[in-house]
């Protein structure tokens, strides 16, 4: 990590730790149920930075890594295999051409992020509804799985980054399981996924070796009693919430990593994403039914990805761009919406 990326590194990070704490001091104080409204709201805010930021990349992006000459920017095109061209063009006008595409490497891989992070809600709402967690408790948990999974995409990004900067084949084996993914998906999209509270791993391997208290006590994950520490259900919640998040990224962070190279703008729209998942959660849940397309939409989504990873030799000579990729998503997007609005579900009888 060069100078320049390590204190752009520490501003960003920096920022959104301020952000959320502020979140949980300020607008958490009290646990309550939250209303589509406020969930839609705070989208919209998560959202606008996340635009915000891309804008900034578009004008600025140079200086995430310190680019100063034409020698460093071709080093860098280079290094994460960026798929434009500045030859015969001045430094100035080379460093436009590189702001714009890493600009659009970003909002493509926070859109497929975004995207992809819908199934996890779904995921994630089965659990709360397997364990019989209040909805006002819904904040906290999804609260510090946010920290959890902040921590873990970062150890996990740039461990598949540098796997991917000395072996290339690795490209292929994300590839397939993308692939493997959105089929299985495709294939299962209207079957009932359940989550089995009482034998669930991580709820036999808490009860094993640590004490666990039989019932929920507010909105604590520890409780003290008899001079003993134990372990509430809620924070198993918390951690099966967590190693939901882990699975769920062995799909989406290799999906990104098929817009871009640069394990830092792979971070960026995996913590922007990360950071507006709790308000889409809430938003989510209030229109649960209507978007009942949403599923086949994710399933072609990671089909295409995976396709994408694996023919990126070939998509990369017949000049496919970030752009084509980033109309895709949004087609797929839209039309998931569309369609889920267009044709809805009949009503049993």
């Amino acid at each position: 990590m060069h100078q320049n990326e390590f204190f752009f590194f520490l501003g960003f990070i920096s920022l959104i730790l301020i952000i959320l704490f502020v979140d949980l001091g300020i607008f958490d104080k009290h646990s309550h149920k939250v209303s589509f409204k406020e969930s839609l709201i705070w989208t919209l805010v998560w959202i606008s930075l996340a635009l915000g930021f891309f804008v900034f990349l578009r004008f600025e992006g140079n200086l995430l890594h310190g680019i100063d000459s034409m020698e460093l920017l071709k080093s860098k095109i280079s290094e994460n295999a960026h798929p434009i061209k500045i030859d015969g063009l001045d430094f100035q006008q080379a460093l436009q051409k590189y702001n714009a595409n890493l600009s659009l490497e970003f909002i493509t891989g926070y859109l497929i992020e975004y995207t992809l992070s819908i199934d996890n809600i779904f995921v994630i709402l089965m659990i709360f509804f397997s364990f019989n967690v209040k909805e006002i408790h819904y904040k906290r948990v999804l609260f510090w799985g946010i920290i959890g999974a902040i921590v873990f995409r970062f150890i996990f990004i740039f461990l598949s980054s540098a796997l991917i900067h000395k072996f290339s084949w690795m490209f292929y084996i994300f590839g397939f399981i993308l692939l493997y993914s959105g089929i299985k998906m495709f294939i299962n999209r209207n079957k009932e996924e359940k989550v089995d509270a009482h034998h669930h791993p991580i709820v036999k391997f808490a009860s094993k070796y640590f004490k666990v208290f039989p019932r929920f006590v507010g909105e604590n994950f520890f409780i003290k009693k008899n001079k003993h520490l134990y372990l509430t259900p809620l924070f198993l919640v918390l951690i099966i919430v967590e190693f939901s998040d882990i699975i769920f990224a062995v799909d989406s962070v290799p999906a990104i990593f098929s817009i871009t190279k640069d394990p830092y703008i792979v971070f960026f729209s995996n913590i922007f994403a990360i950071l507006g998942f709790r308000s889409l959660f809430f938003l989510i849940v209030h229109v649960i039914n209507i978007f009942r397309f949403l599923k086949i939409g994710i399933s072609i989504l990671l089909i295409f990805i995976g396709f994408k990873l694996i023919f990126h030799e070939w998509l990369k000579e017949i000049g496919f761009t970030t752009q084509y990729s980033l109309y895709f998503v949004i087609s797929i997007l839209i039309g998931s919406i569309l369609f889920s609005i267009l044709l809805p579900k009949k009503q049993e009888a």
